[in-house]
């Protein structure tokens, strides 16, 4: 008898399996985030959103070797059945060209922590984008619940709203792998205040622009000079040298900022500290895990950037962890004009930093 009790209890001190078919999990691989057709478009016509991206762009993705796209939309835009239609178009067409498609809801000006009006908008935004997302390949079509849940200081009110539409979507594409994430603006401590779901066809996602001084340049404060901010170095291999910048500058909160993005001495060491948090949260579960988002503004200096871009991917793909590049329109990755014109050229130093190459 004790034996056996012994035994179910190593058993049950094992993470339960919540990793979707290795076939699924490979589809996450490599990504990159599509910024602006369903979010910021020029026009809401169905012809213009029809040809904001052509089939050829969308060729060049899948032989640069992406496996996935993370398309953003506004989920108020697509209340509108034609401009929901061209999104769906869009995402099948995505698909023909052999990629996964991520469909995540950006919505603008929702406050979904406090009125139960918007709760019932997103559930309503994923009843109907349910629906229509019935007409793509259910292997390919990837929901994911919401971008950057907030809800400050209360993990289990977000689980209770992800959990409630997650079982909304399982009912409507049982098939789908779906992407749920913690809170806190999908950080990796909101990653991991997150008890995982008993559903085992999802992927678990975090966003990652750490340090925000550096990646951002510190957008969070927009009275520095950001123009001495750019001057950063990554990595910081010596934090006297690292101060080099502030002689660019003589705005004493910048200045400041510096002095502490030095003495933070982020290097290799530092961003796979960070990532390996979230790994040990994902094999502590049994749970697949990409990275949704990273980039670094085109304004930091080119050696820093793409420092930082080749370090933060080596770090996830040595995780066993996918990762998406925000975006292939937007100036924290390729910086493509919106839209892109015909069969745009992406920036080889980026494609480098990813371990990508051109096609042809």
């Amino acid at each position: 008898m004790i034996r056996w009790a012994l035994c179910a209890l190593l058993i049950c001190s094992f993470p339960a399996a919540a990793r979707p078919p290795d076939r699924q999990v490979a589809l996450l691989q490599r990504g990159v985030n599509i910024t602006g057709w369903f979010r910021f478009p020029a026009s809401l016509a169905p012809d213009a959103l029809a040809r904001w991206m052509t089939d050829e762009a969308m060729a060049d993705l899948r032989r640069t070797g992406f496996t996935f796209v993370r398309l953003a939309v506004d989920p108020t835009l697509l209340d509108a059945p034609r401009v929901r239609d061209a999104a769906v178009n869009a995402i099948c067409r995505l698909q023909k060209q052999g990629l996964a498609v991520i469909v995540s809801p950006h919505p603008n000006g929702w406050h979904l922590e406090t009125e139960a009006a918007d709760r019932a908008r997103l559930k309503a935004f994923w009843r109907a984008m349910g629906l229509a997302l019935r007409r793509c390949d259910p292997v390919l079509t990837i929901p994911e619940i919401l971008n950057e849940p907030v809800f400050p200081g209360d993990p289990s009110g977000w689980a209770g709203l992800q959990h409630a539409i997650l079982s909304n979507i399982r009912a409507i594409l049982p098939a789908s792998t779906v992407v749920l994430t913690g809170q806190d603006w999908s950080s990796i401590g909101g990653l991991m205040a997150l008890q995982p779901e008993a559903d085992p066809n999802v992927v678990y996602s975090f966003h990652f622009y750490d340090p925000a001084e550096l990646t951002a340049l510190a957008a969070y404060k927009p009275d520095l000079d950001r123009a001495a901010l750019a001057r950063l170095p990554f990595p910081v291999d010596n934090p006297s040298d690292c101060m080099s910048a502030a002689r660019w500058t003589s705005h004493a909160a910048t200045t400041d900022m510096i002095r502490y993005y030095c003495a933070s001495k982020w290097d290799r060491d530092a961003i796979d500290r960070r990532v390996n948090a979230a790994r040990s949260w994902a094999h502590g579960h049994g749970a697949a895990l990409i990275a949704g988002e990273f980039g670094a503004t085109t304004e930091l200096n080119d050696a820093a950037r793409l420092a930082w871009l080749s370090t933060a991917r080596h770090a996830f793909e040595t995780a066993d962890i996918g990762w998406a590049l925000w975006g292939y329109d937007d100036i924290m990755g390729f910086a493509l004009q919106r839209p892109p014109q015909g069969r745009p050229l992406l920036n080889k130093d980026v494609l480098g930093s990813l371990g990508l190459r051109a096609p042809p």
